[in-house]
């Protein structure tokens, strides 16, 4: 049985990541950390427990870009120790998976995180500690030949909060008639008020929506969203962002480039986008 540690900075991927770690029966305990200082003073307590110590990790499951030290650092720093836990980057990003691999990392998943994926690094882990899954284990197979070949697109399968299977409907019931849309997180649906999103983030087939507390990913390309909610009053600025017209709050002209300030995020516009930007501005700003 593996005692994990997920360690990302935004909340709604480490509570999912720790649902589905949770769900799994290989896996006797998954605690989570929201940034590197506490990852590794969690990681400290674990190494001075000694493997089979109260606070003992066998692998953690690491983001790679966070605020401070990234992953790529902390695992810089755990290659030090005589016997440091095993490493499985989770990560949006596939540009760091040589660097993953040359700090000795077992596995390399992209975001959004599939089950069965995930099921495959646990067992990846097993495998390394010399704990292998039991013949006719549904998870056993051989091992994928690249990282990205891993994540290829997700296949039907029941949905998950990064990925629900098929676009997430915008709500049409009653009491959520088209002005919300579906995202789930670990197997709960939940309603999100499309008028309190501020800005939509492009991330592949995938759209990640910005409130102002909170973000969700949701499967559904910002081209659809683009053409869904031209009429509640998002524009398109960026070939990866959309916006809410009615909640900029400055427009920026520095040096040739345009800008945008959405709440604490500053959007970079396009020169395609900045003149057609401009008008609406006005015109929104003169009645």
């Amino acid at each position: 049985m593996l005692r994990a540690l997920a360690v990302d900075d935004e909340k709604p991927l480490l509570e999912e990541l720790l649902y589905l770690l949770r769900s799994d029966p290989r896996v006797s305990s998954a605690e989570g950390a929201s940034d590197a200082t506490e990852a590794l003073r969690r990681i400290t307590r674990a190494l001075e427990s000694g493997p089979e110590g109260p606070d003992g990790i066998d692998v953690v499951f690491l983001d790679i870009q966070m605020a401070g030290l990234t992953g790529l650092d902390i695992a810089r720093l755990l290659a030090g120790f005589a016997r440091p836990p095993l490493i499985v980057f989770v990560t949006a990003h596939e540009g760091f998976a040589v660097q993953a691999f040359d700090l000795k990392a077992i596995d390399y998943v992209l975001k959004p995180v599939r089950p069965e994926r995930l099921a495959e690094a646990v067992r990846r882990a097993r495998a390394q500690l010399g704990d292998p899954a039991p013949a006719g284990d549904p998870t056993t197979r051989p091992a994928l030949p690249d990282p990205a070949a891993a994540h290829a697109g997700p296949p039907a399968g029941p949905p998950t909060a990064a990925g629900p299977r098929g676009p997430a409907p915008e709500s049409t019931g009653p009491d959520h008639a088209p002005d919300h849309i579906a995202v789930e997180l670990g197997g709960v649906t939940r309603f999100v008020a499309i008028a309190d999103i501020a800005h939509v983030e492009a991330q592949g087939d995938y759209a990640r929506l910005h409130t102002d507390g909170a973000s969700h990913l949701v499967r559904i390309p910002l081209s659809t969203l683009e053409e869904r909610w031209a009429a509640r009053g998002f524009v398109r600025i960026h070939r990866r962002h959309l916006v809410a017209l009615g909640r900029i709050d400055e427009l920026r002209l520095d040096s040739g480039t345009t800008s945008v300030r959405v709440g604490s995020a500053e959007l970079q516009v396009s020169r395609r986008h900045a003149r057609e930007l401009r008008d609406l501005l006005l015109r929104r700003a003169t009645g």
